[in-house]
């Protein structure tokens, strides 16, 4: 089994090249820091996840979890001891705000540090992702005391933070959520009810667990309207501060799961001996625009994990084909056995991985830098602007980067044979864990009706114009470029199917059966051509500072986008019929 290494030189580059660290690390709000500092924070927290956190990558899957008798939860050996390396280390407290304890750095920086947790094990990622969820939930919208309270101790990682959506009868229909909301004579509110798939909702690595629940007043109107978000921690707090009582909340069962076996994945019940004691954030019923404040944060996240499980497995698959022998590929030398990865086959299947992955970690690390942007840039047209483009972005990284995580860990099997069915190899691991991405906050064709129905018509359809013109011009840079020119043409080809894609939903978009029968595919094409004209962005950065990054780099900058634009993008310009297709045949088929 390979072990993982974070790759770099490639997150540098787009950090320092594609993104502009030192120009977002200049915006107020962010501590006085340059592209020096970020690269050396970023290769000590490269070291850390290497040595601390990826050789329990397989332990856990094979451990998992138990569920005690008393309710609760045992990790897998090793993980509490790492979990407090991390928080000792600090690294989940690097992009918080430096007021309530964190490290003051952007967010794309966190990113960059997530991508190698996650990489490193995903399932040990998970409570620290989402730690930073309902850290982002309460930053926003809790209340000074609130922020106060619970911020400092679940910026350092001491208490762990989850997010209390789903019932057994409300899923991604978060409005029909069945859990009571009590208000008391003290202000506080009785809780009861249950939830499920609360991931880390029961562990043994935090001194306290933080949980924000959904749930409804007695009055509220029905559906999404009617939602309220409460705090309810495992253990509350004593007038000082310590952990006093345990809450009425308790962890029922562990659900046994395809992947990401060492996460604890909770159904939990609350107030079954007379009530939990919740803390109202905000205002009853506006709980849904809390809690998407910290699921839109999570859905990146989420995106992010496709790269990261992509990039584990493709260096497992690189070093195998490396090191595997069989058959003679073409020109080599007759009775000698040729590594597997000089086979035309097995290199297209590497290139597509390698490729692939360069381009989420763009798309990912370019939505971080959106939102840093939108948070802290001093001008209210440039905040609007990176806004409604991170809006625009996030549906497409958090859909396409998973869709794109299974069929490329799905590939590391294919490379690695037999081998890859065997679970000894670790291999299927990362397969079976990238199962679950596509699934959680938010199903991909959720992302994708999200993608037609709201994010299209951002500014009357400014946004998504804007971001295709942008294309357009790049293609248009590329016309006549010696090195580029079929990257140029793959480009122009698949902005046609776009544009054109584009303007019919924009024409449907009063009939939802039209345009949200086109949705999945349109996510698809929107955002493989994103990913082709970053790929192709990187080629034209890396000429142009050819002094600086070597020759080395431009050819491989080169080279990924040429492989990606000329290879892998034209099959999409084909979605167009099934966009604009007949959605009365879509819906009668079956």
């Amino acid at each position: 089994m390979t072990d993982y290494r974070a790759p770099l030189a490639d997150i540098d580059f787009v950090l320092n090249r594609v993104c502009g660290i030192d120009r977002i690390l200049q915006l107020p709000g962010f501590i006085d820091a340059d592209s020096s500092m970020v690269r050396d924070l970023l290769e000590e927290a490269a070291r850390f996840m290497e040595d601390k956190v990826a050789p329990l990558n397989r332990v856990g899957d094979k451990f998992g979890v138990r569920l005690n008798p008393d309710s609760t939860v045992t990790t897998a050996p090793g993980f509490p001891a790492a979990y407090k390396a991390f928080v000792d280390a600090g690294w989940g407290a690097v992009p918080f705000e430096s007021g309530y304890g964190g490290g003051g750095f952007p967010w794309m920086i966190g990113i960059a540090i997530q991508e190698m947790m996650t990489a490193a094990n995903m399932a040990f990622s998970m409570c620290p992702l989402l730690t930073q969820g309902a850290i982002d939930a309460l930053m926003y919208h809790g209340s000074e005391d609130q922020r106060m309270t619970y911020l400092p101790k679940m910026i350092t990682g001491e208490w762990s933070g989850t997010m209390n959506l789903t019932e057994p009868d409300a899923g991604s229909d978060v409005g029909a959520v069945r859990t009571r909301a009590i208000k008391q004579a003290d202000g506080t509110y009785s809780i009861t009810g249950t939830k499920i798939y609360i991931s880390f909702g029961e562990h043994d690595m935090a001194e306290n667990i933080i949980h924000l629940v959904l749930a409804r007043t007695p009055d509220a109107p029905p559906g999404t309207k009617g939602v309220s978000c409460f705090i309810v921690p495992k253990y509350l707090l004593n007038n000082d501060g310590s952990l006093g009582r345990h809450n009425d909340v308790k962890c029922v069962s562990v659900e046994h799961k395809l992947g990401i076996h060492a996460s604890p994945t909770c159904v939990l019940t609350y107030g079954d001996n007379g009530g939990a004691i919740g803390y109202l954030i905000g205002e009853e019923n506006r709980g849904m625009q809390y809690m998407f404040t910290m699921m839109n944060q999570a859905r990146l996240s989420v995106g992010l994990q496709g790269l990261s499980l992509g990039d584990r497995a493709y260096q497992q698959s690189l070093q195998y084909a490396n090191d595997r022998r069989q058959g003679r590929a073409p020109g080599a030398p007759a009775g000698e056995s040729s590594p597997i990865i000089d086979h035309p086959d097995v290199k297209r299947m590497l290139l597509t991985m390698k490729t692939t992955l360069e381009a989420l970690r763009r798309m990912t690390y370019w939505n971080a830098a959106c939102l840093d942007v939108a948070k802290h840039h001093p001008d209210a047209v440039e905040r609007e602007s990176a806004s409604d483009l991170a809006a625009l972005l996030t549906p497409m990284s958090k859909g396409w980067g998973t869709d794109m995580c299974v069929d490329l860990t799905r590939i590391a099997v294919q490379i690695h044979g037999g081998m890859g069915f065997v679970e000894e190899t670790g291999v299927a691991q990362h397969y079976r864990d990238a199962c679950i991405t596509t699934i959680y906050e938010g199903t991909n064709g959720i992302q994708a009706i999200d993608l037609v129905g709201r994010k299209l018509g951002l500014r009357g359809g400014e946004v998504v114009k804007r971001h295709l013109d942008s294309v357009e011009t790049l293609s248009r840079k590329l016309e006549g470029h010696a090195e580029l020119s079929g990257v140029s043409a793959a480009l122009a080809k698949t902005l046609a199917a776009t544009r054109a894609a584009t303007t019919w939903l924009a024409e449907h978009s009063g009939n939802p059966l039209d345009s949200l029968s086109g949705a999945t595919p349109y996510m698809r094409l929107i955002s493989t051509l994103t990913a082709g004209f970053l790929l192709a962005d990187s080629a034209v950065i890396a000429q142009d500072a050819a002094s600086e990054v070597g020759a080395a780099c431009v050819a491989e900058r080169i080279a990924s986008a040429r492989f990606f634009c000329e290879q892998l993008m034209p099959p999409v310009d084909g979605l167009l019929p099934a966009i604009t297709g007949d959605s009365a045949l879509l819906m009668s088929a079956i």
